[in-house]
C-alpha cells in the first residue's frame, strides 16, 4: 500500500479540541458531567430547542427510541434493507419483526410506495434512513404515517446538517437518531443523540440510558424499568463539542468536494460507459449534507468485480468502502425468511453501490486522482 493513502473518510480533530478532552482528563471527573449536558444544550439549540439526550452510540438511540415509542413483541417496523445492519438489529432487539420496504432507485431511500405496501395492522413504526445524508420524502413519509397512526423513528446517523425544505433533520419530526461515530460529518469517537417530543419522554429516556436508575434525595433510588447502559462520557462529549463547533465549515468543505466530484465525472469515460452517479443531494425540498459520496458501477460491463475495483484503488493508494449490503440477505435475517429477489431495486443497488473518499480535510487534487484513477481503471476494465 502506498505510504500516503487516502482513506474513505477521516476525522478532523484540532488542537482545540485535544486540549479541551486533556483538560476534561485532568479534571477528574470523565463519565456522563458537565460536558454531556453542555454538549446537549448545543444540540438543542441547534434542533430548534428540542429536547436531546446524549447516549454512547447511535445504535443505543434508535433501540431506545423504539422503546420509547412502545414497540415490542408482536409488533411490526418497516424499515429499508440498504442501511448499516444495525437499523434491522434494533428492530429485533426490542422482539418486534422487521418489515422490509425496497428503495426509490434514484434516491436510494426507502420508497414511500413500497413503505405503504408493507404496512399491516400489526405496523406500529417506520425507520427510514437519510442515507448518505440525504432526507428521505418527509412530507410524503410523515403524511402516510399520521394516516395509519404509526410512530416514525429516524435513523438520521448520516444526516446532522441536512435540511428538508430549510429546516433541519432533527428540527421537525417524531423521534430522530444521529451517530457521533468516527465517520460521521462530525465525531465524539463514539456516541449520538436522542431527539425527543416531551418532558415524558426525556424522562423515560434517561432511565433507559442508565440501568431504569431514577435518583430519589440525596441517598435514594428507585429502579421500576430494565434500562441499558448507554451514558457518553464527558471525555467523549468534550470532542463532540469540539466537532460541533466546526460543523459549519466542515459542511461547507463536504459541498464544495461533492460538487467538484461531479464537475470532474461530468464527462468521464466512467460516467459514459454507465456508472451512475448520486443524485445531486441539493433541490427545493431536500438538502444533503453529503455524508458519502456513492457511485453505482456498472458490473454488466466491466470485467472485474466490484471488490476487484476496490482492491487496485487500494493498491494505489485509495480508500473506498460499500454502504451497504442489503440487509435482508445477511444469515441473520435469511435464517428468518428474507430471500434473494424480495427487493430488487436494493439488492441491484447493493451489488454495485461503491463510496469514494469524502471528507472535510480532502482537497480538490485529492477528487482529481480519485476521478482519474477510476477513469484509468474503467479504461482497463471494459
Amino acid at each position: 500500500m502506498p505510504s500516503s493513502f487516502l482513506p474513505l473518510t477521516r476525522p478532523e480533530i484540532d488542537e482545540a479540541t485535544i486540549a479541551m478532552v486533556a483538560d476534561v482528563l485532568r479534571s477528574g471527573w470523565i463519565t456522563s458531567g458537565p460536558q454531556v449536558l453542555a454538549f446537549e444544550s448545543k444540540l438543542s439549540t441547534f434542533f430548534g430547542n428540542r429536547p436531546v439526550r446524549c447516549f454512547a452510540n447511535g445504535t443505543a438511540t434508535m433501540e431506545v427510541a423504539l422503546r420509547i415509542a412502545g414497540i415490542g413483541p408482536g409488533d411490526e417496523v418497516i424499515t429499508t434493507p440498504i442501511s448499516w445492519v444495525a437499523t434491522a438489529n434494533v428492530i429485533l432487539a426490542v422482539g418486534a419483526t422487521p418489515v422490509f420496504a425496497d428503495i426509490d432507485p434514484l434516491t436510494r431511500n426507502i420508497s414511500i410506495a413500497s413503505i405503504k405496501r408493507a404496512i399491516t395492522p400489526r405496523t406500529k413504526a417506520f425507520l427510514p434512513v437519510h442515507l448518505a445524508g440525504l432526507p428521505v420524502d418527509m412530507d410524503a413519509l410523515y403524511a402516510l404515517a399520521k394516516e395509519h397512526h404509526i410512530r416514525v423513528i429516524e435513523d438520521a446517523a448520516q444526516a446532522i446538517g441536512a435540511t428538508w425544505k430549510g429546516q433541519r433533520i432533527g428540527q421537525l419530526g417524531d423521534l430522530v437518531s444521529i451517530s457521533f461515530q468516527a465517520n460521521k460529518n462530525i465525531t465524539s469517537a463514539e456516541g449520538g443523540c436522542l431527539i425527543l417530543n416531551n418532558d415524558e419522554e426525556v424522562y423515560l429516556a434517561e432511565k433507559l440510558r442508565l440501568q431504569g436508575l431514577v435518583r430519589q434525595g440525596m441517598d435514594g433510588m428507585e429502579v421500576d424499568i430494565v434500562g441499558g447502559k448507554h451514558n457518553l462520557s464527558d471525555v467523549h462529549a468534550a470532542i463532540g463539542l469540539g466537532q460541533f463547533a466546526q460543523l459549519e465549515r466542515f459542511q461547507a468543505q463536504r459541498t464544495q468536494l461533492a460538487q467538484h466530484y461531479f464537475d470532474r465525472f461530468a464527462n468521464s469515460l466512467a460516467v459514459k460507459q454507465g456508472m451512475q452517479l448520486p443524485p445531486a443531494h441539493n433541490s427545493t425540498d431536500g438538502s444533503s449534507n453529503w455524508h458519502l459520496f456513492q457511485v453505482s458501477l456498472p458490473l454488466e460491463i466491466l470485467k472485474q468485480s466490484r471488490a476487484d475495483i476496490m482492491q487496485q484503488l487500494k493498491n494505489v493508494g485509495i480508500g473506498s468502502g460499500v454502504h451497504y449490503p442489503p440487509i435482508h440477505l445477511f444469515k441473520l435475517y435469511r435464517m428468518r425468511g428474507f430471500t434473494s429477489g424480495m427487493y430488487p431495486v436494493a439488492e441491484h443497488i447493493g451489488e454495485r453501490i461503491l463510496s469514494l473518499p469524502l471528507f472535510s480535510s480532502m482537497t480538490t487534487t485529492d477528487v482529481d486522482h480519485v476521478t482519474d484513477v477510476v477513469d484509468t481503471l474503467f479504461r482497463a476494465h471494459i
